[in-house]
C-alpha cells in the first residue's frame, strides 16, 4: 500500500537538513520502501521540506518509517502529514 509523506521544515533549519542529508539518503536506500522522493523547494529553489511516497504494509509501518527517518530524529520538520495514497497516473 502506498503512503504520501509530506514534511515541511521548521523555519531557518536548512543547516539541519544539510547536516542530515547523507544519513537520510542512506536510510532511504537501506530500507527499500521509498518509491519516490524529493525535496520541496521555495521560490528561490532552496530546500524547505520533503515529499516521499512509501510502499508499506500499513499505516503503522509507514509511521514507523517516518519516525525513524534521520531528518525526523534531528527535529527538522515543523509539519508532517502521512496519508494513504492511490497512484493513478505515472
Amino acid at each position: 500500500m502506498r503512503f504520501a509523506l509530506m514534511c515541511k521544515d521548521k523555519p531557518d533549519h536548512l543547516d539541519v537538513r544539510k547536516a542530515n542529508r547523507e544519513a537520510h539518503l542512506a536510510y532511504i536506500r537501506r530500507t527499500g520502501v521509498v518509491e519516490m522522493a524529493g525535496p520541496l523547494l521555495d521560490a528561490g529553489g532552496a530546500m524547505v521540506g520533503s515529499l516521499i511516497v512509501l510502499d508499506c504494509d500499513d499505516l503503522t509501518a509507514a509511521q514507523a518509517w517516518a519516525d525513524a527517518d534521520p531528518y525526523a530524529k534531528a527535529g527538522l520538520f515543523d509539519v508532517v502529514t502521512l496519508s494513504a495514497w492511490n497512484k493513478v497516473i505515472g
